[in-house]
């Protein structure tokens, strides 16, 4: 049986909060996978600084540098390739990607989306949510297809709505919820346990609900051996 860990490859473009959650799971053993490398699409991205520190690869592909989407997705495809990732990982990665980057990655191609998705794909997404009147928010893994945040759910997490929060309160309570469901969304894939169909995502052979395992969970997803 083989022991080798997943191999994962992170792309950002900013701080690079989730992926700073991600490098202290993986430390901790919280994620069993191995993380390779970091990219962004931009050479001042602070996070950059946060992955070297940390002892791990990283990888400037700078947007800027190509006439189009499809020149840049092409040579970031490649690079990333060169690590033969199990798992891409867009951790604030602020580019939409083209069909063909997507369907190259399908399956292994993840991101986190700040709100219960289907809701307010894109941008602005706390302040769509106050300006609705919603009564929670919260955020969401799942895999990425070539809809933009469309890609079927791992994990949501609900976040309730409180009077007088703006968008940045809001925000702020909807990362830390972030910040502990990607590394859980991420370890259930270094275990083997999901797989995308034509149907949606799979946990251990089950199909899951629309909005994907919720969390905090409830009860355990694996029972003891």
């Amino acid at each position: 049986m083989s022991t080798a860990k997943t191999r994962l490859v992170i792309l950002i473009s900013g701080t690079g909060s989730n992926m700073e959650a991600l490098i202290q799971a993986a430390s901790s053993g919280a994620v069993s996978g191995e993380i390779v490398a970091v990219f962004s699409n931009r050479p001042d991205a602070r996070g950059l600084d946060t992955a070297r520190a940390a002892g791990i690869a990283t990888e400037v592909v700078n947007h800027r540098d190509f006439a189009d989407r499809e020149s840049f997705d092409a040579e970031l495809a490649a690079r990333i390739n060169s690590y033969a990732p199990d798992l891409v990982i867009l951790a604030g990665f602020m580019r939409i990607l083209t069909t063909a980057f997507v369907r190259q990655f399908h399956g292994r191609l993840m991101n986190i989306h700040p709100s219960l998705l289907p809701k307010y794909p894109g941008l602005h997404t706390h302040q769509r949510a106050l300006e609705a009147g919603d009564c929670e928010a919260g955020a969401t893994v799942h895999f990425v297809t070539e809809e933009l945040d469309g890609g079927p759910a791992i994990v949501q997490a609900p976040v309730a709505v409180r009077e007088g929060d703006t968008e940045q309160t809001l925000a702020e309570r909807v990362l830390v919820l972030e910040h502990q469901i990607y590394p859980y969304a991420v370890e259930l894939f270094c275990q083997g346990r999901l797989v995308i169909n034509t149907q949606g995502v799979l946990l251990d052979d089950q199909l899951l609900p629309p909005g994907g395992i919720s969390y905090p969970l409830q009860k355990p997803v694996r029972s003891e051996q």
